[in-house]
This record gives C-alpha cells, sequence and structure tokens, in this order.
C-alpha cells in the first residue's frame, strides 16, 4: 500500500513553492498525497488563498481554521499556536499520516509539526538552515529542524547549518530552491496579459512591493511602513504592492499601503495576494523589487532584477550582487531605491548568479521520500549526530 504524505500549507507564498511538489506527490506510484489547508488560505482578510489551491486542480483533503484570535499581537499568535497543536492533534489522531511535509519557519508550521513529533509522526522539512534574524520565523525554522527526521535545505550554506545542528549528515538533502525551480520553470505571462493584471503596461517602470513586520526586535511596523512609503514616493515610478501576511503588525502596513493607494489611485495598486504565476511575472518585467519579503533576496537572483532588502528581517540570507541592503531609515531607503532603479544597477543585478539553483527540485524532494518511505531507517528514533567526536 502507498505511505501516506501529509503536506499542509498555511499561506499563499509557501503554497506558491508547494504546488510543484503537490503535483508531483500526487503522480508518485508509492506515496500518496493527503493535503490540509489552513492559516491565512482561509481568511478573507488574506484573501481566501484557498481558492488558488482549488483553482490549481487539488481538492483540500481537510482544512483547518485556525485564526480565531486574529493577528493583531504576539499575545493572539502564542493563543494560536496552541489553539493549532491541538487542532492537528485531533486531525493526525483521527487520520494518521504515515508521515508529514513541510516548509520553512511560520509558526502555524511549527505548531503542526510539533503535533506530528509529539505523536510520533516521521516530518520532512523544506528550507531548514536559513537564517532570518529580524523574524520570529528564525527560531521556528530551527525548531522544526530539530524535529524533523528528513532534511531539504535550499543551499550549500543552510545545509551545512542543519548538519551542525546536531543532524545526520546521510538525512540532509541539499536540492536548491524551490522559487528558483519556479522561476526556471513556469511560463510566466506575457506583457499584454499582465498588463490585464496590473492595470497598466509593464513597458513603464514600476516597483515590485513587499513588506512584513519585523517580528524579532520589537520595530514598530507603523513607523517601518511610512518611512518605506516615503522613500517610494520620491522615486516618481509606479508601484505595485503585495500586502503583508498574517503576522502581527500586519495589519498595520496593509493599513498604511490602502491609504497610499488611495491618496495615490493613478499610480499605486495593491493585493492582496497575486498568486506565485503573476507575482513572478511582475517580478519579471519590473524596474525592482522591494521591501523585506524573503522572495526579494532568494529569488530576484534568479530572475537577475535589482532588489532593495530593507531592515533586519532577512538578516543571515545569503545576499547576491543584484541585491542592495539598507537601514528602515528615510534616506538610507530613499539612496538604495535610486541605485537599484539606475541603468548601471540593473545592468550588474543580470549578471547574479543564484546559490538555490539545485536541478529538479520537486522531483528530487519526492524521490527522495519515496526512498525513505520504503528504507529501515522510516519511523526510526533520531539520534544526535555529534560528527564522529567521542562521547
Amino acid at each position: 500500500m502507498k505511505k501516506t504524505v501529509c503536506l499542509i500549507t498555511g499561506t499563499r507564498a509557501e503554497w506558491g513553492l508547494l504546488r510543484r511538489v503537490a503535483e508531483t506527490l500526487r503522480a508518485s506510484d508509492t506515496l500518496q498525497l493527503r493535503l490540509i489547508v489552513t492559516g491565512a488560505h482561509l481568511s478573507d482578510a488574506f484573501g481566501r488563498t484557498v481558492r488558488e489551491i482549488e483553482a490549481a486542480g487539488f481538492t483540500p483533503d481537510e482544512c483547518i481554521d485556525i485564526l480565531k484570535f486574529g493577528t493583531a499581537s504576539a499575545e493572539a499568535t502564542a493563543r494560536t499556536v496552541a489553539y493549532t497543536i491541538e487542532q492537528f492533534t485531533g486531525s493526525f489522531t483521527a487520520h494518521r499520516p504515515d508521515m508529514c511535509l513541510v516548509l520553512g519557519d511560520r509558526y502555524e508550521i511549527f505548531a503542526a509539526g510539533t503535533a506530528a513529533a509529539i505523536l510520533g509522526i516521521p516530518l520532512a522539512h523544506i528550507s531548514g538552515g536559513d537564517v532570518t534574524r529580524g523574524a520570529a520565523d528564525e527560531f521556528y525554522r530551527h525548531c522544526l529542524t530539530k524535529m524533523a527526521s528528513v532534511h531539504f535545505p535550499s543551499c550549500e550554506e543552510s545545509a551545512r547549518r542543519v548538519i551542525a545542528m546536531g543532524e545526520d549528515p546521510a538525512s540532509v538533502h541539499n536540492v536548491g530552491g524551490l522559487g528558483d525551480e519556479n522561476i526556471r520553470k513556469m511560463e510566466l505571462l506575457s506583457k499584454d496579459e499582465l498588463a490585464d493584471v496590473l492595470g497598466f503596461s509593464p513597458d513603464e517602470p514600476y516597483l515590485l512591493v513587499t513588506f512584513h513586520p519585523e517580528t524579532a526586535g520589537g520595530e514598530d511596523p507603523a513607523a517601518q511602513s511610512d518611512v518605506l512609503l516615503r522613500a517610494i514616493e520620491t522615486t516618481g515610478v509606479r508601484c505595485v504592492f503585495t500586502k503583508a501576511n498574517a503576522d502581527a503588525g500586519g495589519a498595520v502596513i496593509n493599513e498604511a499601503i490602502d491609504a497610499a493607494c488611495l491618496a495615490h489611485p493613478e499610480q499605486y495598486v495593491a493585493f492582496t495576494s497575486m498568486g506565485v504565476l503573476r507575482y513572478l511575472s511582475a517580478m519579471k518585467y519590473c524596474a525592482a523589487v522591494a521591501g523585506n519579503s524573503s522572495s526579494g533576496v532568494v529569488e530576484t537572483p534568479s530572475m537577475g532584477v535589482p532588489a532593495v532588502n530593507i531592515g533586519s528581517r532577512q538578516d543571515g540570507r545569503p545576499v547576491c550582487g543584484n541585491v542592495i541592503c539598507c537601514a528602515c531609515e528615510d534616506s538610507a531607503v530613499e539612496a538604495a531605491l535610486k541605485t537599484a532603479l539606475s541603468d548601471a544597477f540593473r545592468g550588474k543585478a543580470r549578471r547574479a548568479v543564484s546559490p538555490y539553483n539545485g536541478g529538479d527540485t520537486a522531483a528530487r524532494i519526492v524521490k527522495t521520500l519515496e526512498e525513505y518511505a520504503a528504507s529501515p531507517q522510516f519511523g526510526a528514533p533520531k539520534c544526535f549526530y555529534d560528527g564522529g567526536m567521542a562521547p
């Protein structure tokens, strides 16, 4: 019989990365996909992006609504984590999968992974070993690494960190980045098709902006979004915003974006969720990407477009030559945007080399899971790897 792999997704960005994995799992001869949708996917405030999953031809096996406490504060997040563990414990008890597959670093994924680990369900983890010092995602991600039995880091640097955390090198598979694979393999929209989405021609220069709250360090999201918006206004170019995620402080940023769009209706446009196809198409033709999303650091090198990474949210990730990092201060952001929009820097950005090119990333993930499920190591207790040092 096929072994069931429970794939869990909670956000639009995460599903954009996981969709190719889900398609490959669905086609496996030895693994059975069980898809659980949770978090922001089920919220009207965040675009009810479960519809994007359904439009891609997937019917979730289960939808677990967890945002009953809202997203306005750290307390709400803590209560959501506790509630999510409870809900996933019930799900895994009623419909126990053979293993779970999760991506990244968000609190709802940490909670689902915790439930799986305590119940003795083997956990496989994508994108462990990354560092993002400006977000609470940092410790959620490393906790998931310690609970997981199989690891799929996205670059060599992250793979080394996973091993340094005591994970057996045999369980660590550097498969490259799923975002990089999307860029290389996805057929993106033409300029005319994208113009219908944006409401203006992509031949006009525009910024693609995503800004999330810094959830580690206590930075004021209202003050930071004001700095960003003032700097964008000095450029005089159009701006396409994708709104903040379901983190504490995200609603404040989204309110500021809405106000800016009302004040500049001919120049700014905002999307609660663009979906991966429209988002990557917008990235392809933009003058520059700006904000503090991981895509600005991880995916723009593969596209060869300039990026301005603002603040500390992504501190610790590898930074390629197309990315300008700056403090979230008026003069710093203004200077960085001016440089990014210059012809000289655009030429430099086109020469960027991504560390995330692993080839057929989704296929390698599923092949490894198939081999793990058929191996004597499947479900065996983890041992701390000490690098061969004497006890």
